[in-house]
């Protein structure tokens, strides 16, 4: 038996961005012992990236706004797609959850009578976005981490989990090494919270930094859960493209919910283009104000930039495409001519110093250049509404890696509301379940030994490949076969290709030792990477339309059949990765009732 550092809790919580932290902050809270674990440093969690604003129905620039129209938002805004409970869950609750963190000490702006402020944002029937800034996730992260500090949960940073553990069919603990010395470390616990971010790294060109490698979805995979959507993946219309040393790199849509709009290189604002009578009709109540919504859209110069992402990145694609892009390949984003400089500056700060510092664009005065590039997930492990419970017993999920609340395509502003809210469920569920439990499970030692055995063998091999080739290929494929428009064909050979770099990262030898060592961190995170890479592609060969982030070249049209199930992603009793449909959860009539009104 291999040598082990070991830690035991009732529940441990394996990232620590804003769905983690809220999940241990609440399971410490109900009396659990509770332990936060981090495959980077404490407050580097992709949260911070989200900075537009914290998407909640507190009606405080729009009286009208509450919870049913935010629903019906967030349901049309994922094409219907969506676990309807979630996304009541979510609307009804935000509000409460963004009031908690002003309660813990988040100073967001203000409104001229001193309540929070809230900004437009695309998708959104209304105002809805409380922010700070355009920091917003900042000082999320700010808020919790302090907050879970201040309560004496152990934190574990710079620690990345290779395998979760079961004890017969209920999860037992988690095995992962130290990034530092290598050396490995068991966490034994009766419940397991996975909250682990997104896949972008899969991709060539993502707004996602070097963490999110699909880690929770892989352990959730590898343990016997099932995922959900994994198709769906979200193309955040605005990246920077320039200089390569950023492409990629988030651009806030809070740069268009400010009055930002979009230009190609003719100096036309194109989403013109791209608004339909179809979509006016999705988001207004009656056919009267759809043909209202519709003109109005025609004659305002702002607002047809704050269409749902997956539209927009979908026209700026048609617009590169067409010849009338950038001069690197993007398009042009422009709030220079429509703000003042001091409001600028003042409502987008970190916009500002970005392009400054990283682009030597001073955006005050001059269009930024941006593209879309992945950003998120929609997809992810198949989680109970209520509780945030896996398929597999004492497992777990919530935030991007937990897949139902988004549907095919995710609204700017619900990624932080969703954090707050399921965090928190998940905690609260993880806790009543370890509290329940009794003994704790045990850990199965050969399993600990046989992902030990799997750590040391890429130091083991001779003649084998550098992962850093492998990933670099793994990208080239998904970004070219698996983007923004997808096509079988291509679909064929990307998971060809997969099949084929997972062959090459049988073999693959790092050198030096087990002391941090990026090379081998590499090796490590590539088993994730092939494994997400593997379930996009199967998934998206599997549904047969274009729906939200999905677009199939050669099923354009969205089929109401296909609108009924999700994809379901698992281990076949071979072992190998099986695809198939089952249907979405029932929506009671009552809700039914809250699109009805629309036609």
């Amino acid at each position: 038996m291999a040598d082990y550092e070991r830690h035991d809790y009732d529940v441990i919580v394996i990232g620590a961005g804003g769905a983690g932290l809220r999940a241990a902050i609440e399971a410490s809270a109900l009396g659990a012992k509770t332990a936060l674990i981090c495959k980077s440093l404490l407050g580097k969690a992709h949260t911070v990236m989200a900075e537009g604003g914290i998407a909640a129905a507190l009606g405080n620039v729009w009286p009208e706004d509450n919870w049913k129209v935010h629903f019906r938002d967030t349901m049309r805004g994922g094409k219907m797609l969506n676990n309807w409970r979630m996304a009541q869950l979510h609307a009804q609750e935000a509000p409460d959850r963004v009031k908690e963190l002003e309660h813990w000490g988040a100073l967001f702006d203000r409104t001229a009578d001193g309540r929070i402020s809230q900004r437009d944002f695309g998708g959104h029937r209304y105002a809805r976005l409380a922010h700070v800034g355009d920091r917003t996730g900042l000082e999320m992260i700010r808020t919790l981490q302090q907050h879970a500090v201040h309560k004496g949960i152990d934190v574990y940073m710079e620690c990345t989990i290779s395998r979760l553990v079961k004890d017969g069919d209920r999860v037992s603990g988690a095995i992962g090494y130290w990034r530092e010395s290598g050396k490995n470390v068991v966490f034994g616990a009766k419940a397991v919270v996975l909250a682990t971010g997104g896949v972008g790294k899969a991709f060539k060109i993502t707004s996602n930094s070097w963490e999110y490698t699909g880690d929770g979805h892989s352990l959730a995979y590898w343990a016997g859960a099932d995922l959900i959507d994994m198709e769906c993946v979200q193309f955040h219309p605005t990246g920077m493209v320039w200089p390569p040393s950023v492409r990629g790199i988030l651009v806030t849509e809070g740069v268009r919910g400010d009055g930002g709009t979009l230009v190609n290189s003719e100096g036309v604002q194109f989403m013109f283009n791209y608004i339909t009578p179809y979509f006016a009709a999705e988001t207004a109540d009656t056919i009267d104000e759809a043909e209202r919504w519709y003109e109005d859209k025609k004659n305002n110069r702002r607002t047809p930039n704050l269409l749902p992402r997956d539209e927009v990145a979908r026209a700026i694609n048609t617009e590169v495409k067409a010849g009338r892009g950038s001069p690197h390949g993007g398009v042009f984003l422009d709030i220079a001519s429509r703000r003042s400089a001091e409001y600028i500056k003042r409502r987008l700060p970190s916009m500002y110093h970005q392009f400054k510092q990283l682009a030597d664009v001073d955006i005050t005065a001059a269009p930024m250049e941006v593209g879309p590039t992945a950003h998120y997930i929609m997809g992810g492990i198949r989680v109970d509404a209520d509780t945030a419970a896996s398929t597999v017993p004492g497992l777990y999920a919530a935030g991007e890696c937990a897949g139902g609340m988004h549907g095919a395509n995710r609204l700017g502003g619900n990624s932080l509301s969703d954090l707050i809210v399921f965090g928190r469920r998940a905690g609260m569920g993880a806790a009543e379940y370890a509290n329940k439990l009794g003994a704790a499970p045990k850990l199965d030692d050969e399993a600990l030994d046989r992902v030990s055995h799997e750590m040391n063998a890429h130091f083991e091999r001779e003649g084998g490949e550098n992962p850093y080739g492998i990933q670099r290929d793994l990208q080239e494929s998904m970004h070219n076969l698996v983007g923004i428009i997808r096509t079988q064909s291509e679909l064929d050979e990307a998971l060809t290709h997969v099949a084929q770099y997972r062959e090459r990262a049988k073999h693959t030898v790092v050198e030096g030792n087990r002391q941090y060592n990026p090379g081998w961190h590499l090796a490590m995170d590539l088993q994730s990477l092939l494994t997400v890479s593997e379930a996009i592609a199967l998934s998206a060969s599997t549904r047969k339309e274009s729906r939200g982030g999905h677009t199939r070249e050669d099923y354009p049209d969205t089929d109401a059949e296909w609108g009924k199930v999700n994809t379901v992603t698992r281990q076949g009793k071979d072992g190998q990765m099986e695809v198939t449909t089952e249907p979405l959860p029932q929506m009671p009539a009552d809700l039914q009732e809250l699109f009805q009104e629309a036609h």
